[in-house]
């Protein structure tokens, strides 16, 4: 347990630090290759679930501190520590004896006596307390909802009657929903397959399958054959919504990894180009492809607001504008979403996604349609963005959404699926 804490502990500080979770591991991944899949699973679980209650984690280290730690190390094992102790199935003790062995890593051979020292006794004092301090950590709104503070006013502000709901649904585990490739199998009989092999699941809408408990997706029957894929049942919803039908020439301009882009596939028979900007994660939309046994008419790397550097000046049927976001909407998939994100950032996603819009908004047909959808619950990347793009747009009308269950476009985060936002403009 001593190696999973001080990596754990090392993720979590650089991710404090401002690095992302998922390359950090990816990074930890390679620079340890002899760890086992048992090891690797339990540094991941720390590694996210500090991040997770990372507000009520602090808001326990300060009551426990009598001043603040400059150590950014030490300071970080203690968050794991406490997380363990408060959110794990180990043994107390366990954990705190081997938190105070790791701790001895943290400093040179002098200090160390000191710090395993601390940290035995705020982690041993924690065990003793824990009632009133948990209670001390939820007087604070940050405390308490383990979200910064200018996330949780905006949501207030924004989602007066469902603010908590979504805060909540954020710190959970998301579920693992699965997308049926109908073009190989009806969704009845895949889900009988997942029930004979002891793995039940519910269907939500479409092709979409909630599984009962999450399993490695190595041991989804026909995973490998292209029978099924891993989507969130919200990211599902993308395709069915962009209404497109055999013959169609169709644009996803922000593809990678490509699960909206082979839904697309799956659904019509349509003319495909992918495009995206980043050239490795393009691949990964060519390795879903294959195995999926589908193609696209064209893979192309390129910038979604610059299509003269990429468009044949040929008019797409139909768009789907995926644009980057502040992905507030997938916070528990991601939680150090919560941590890195700014404010301020808000103000220079729209202003990206207004460049992505005007621009794809050219290449559309005639009586097109452009579905334009993010991964965010802010009405700055969301209503408010599309109110501005109809203002300067005359020629774009939206349409309505027949039985789809959100609040004018906008899915909120829930036991069932991630948050999004879908609007589907009409080119007159």
């Amino acid at each position: 347990m001593i190696k999973i804490q001080h990596l754990a502990t090392a993720v979590v500080g650089e991710v404090l630090a401002g690095a992302s979770l998922t390359a950090v591991l990816q990074e930890t991944w390679r620079a340890h290759p002899a760890l086992s899949s048992q090891q690797r699973g339990a540094i991941q679980d720390i590694s996210y679930g500090v991040l997770r209650f990372y507000g009520q984690l602090d808001a326990l280290l300060a009551l426990l501190l009598n001043k603040p730690l400059q150590q950014q190390s030490l300071r970080c094992l203690l968050l794991v520590g406490l997380y363990q102790l408060q959110y794990s199935r180990a043994s107390p003790h366990a954990v705190v004896d081997h938190a105070v062995s790791a701790s001895s890593g943290l400093n040179d051979g002098k200090r160390a006596k000191g710090t395993s020292g601390l940290v035995n006794a705020v982690l041993r004092n924690f065990m003793r307390q824990r009632t009133a301090l948990l209670a001390q950590a939820s007087e604070s709104e940050v405390g308490r909802h383990s979200h910064p503070q200018w996330w949780i006013n905006k949501l207030r502000a924004q989602y007066p009657h469902n603010y908590q709901a979504v805060l909540a649904a954020d710190n959970q585990h998301p579920p693992m929903t699965l997308r049926v490739n109908r073009r190989r199998m009806k969704v009845a009989d895949y889900q009988k397959r997942l029930n004979d092999c002891g793995m039940p699941a519910q269907l939500l809408w479409n092709d979409a399958l909630i599984l009962a408990q999450p399993v490695a997706v190595e041991k989804l029957p026909g995973f490998s054959a292209g029978l099924v894929s891993v989507q969130d049942a919200g990211a599902q919803l993308a395709a069915p919504l962009l209404d497109v039908h055999d013959g169609m020439h169709v644009l996803d301009a922000c593809a990678a990894p490509g699960g909206k882009s082979a839904h697309l596939l799956e659904l019509a028979e349509v003319e495909l180009t992918a495009l995206d900007h980043d050239a490795a994660r393009l691949s990964r939309v060519a390795q879903n492809f294959t195995r999926l046994e589908l193609k696209a008419h064209r893979l192309v790397c390129g910038d979604a607001a610059q299509p003269a550097e990429w468009w044949d000046g040929r008019p797409f049927d139909r768009i789907l504008a995926d644009v980057p976001c502040s992905a507030s909407g997938v916070a528990r998939r991601h939680p150090d979403i919560k941590w890195l994100r700014r404010e301020s950032d808000l103000a220079q996603f729209a202003a990206s996604q207004q460049k992505i819009l005007d621009a794809l908004w050219q290449t559309l047909a005639r009586d097109g349609k452009l579905l334009y959808a993010t991964c965010s619950v802010f009405a700055e990347e969301n209503k408010l963005q599309v109110a501005e793009f109809l203002r300067h747009h005359p020629d774009a009308h939206p349409l309505p959404f027949s039985g789809m269950e959100a609040i004018d476009g906008q899915l909120l985060p829930d036991s069932q699926h991630d948050g999004f936002f879908y609007t589907l403009l009409h080119k007159t």
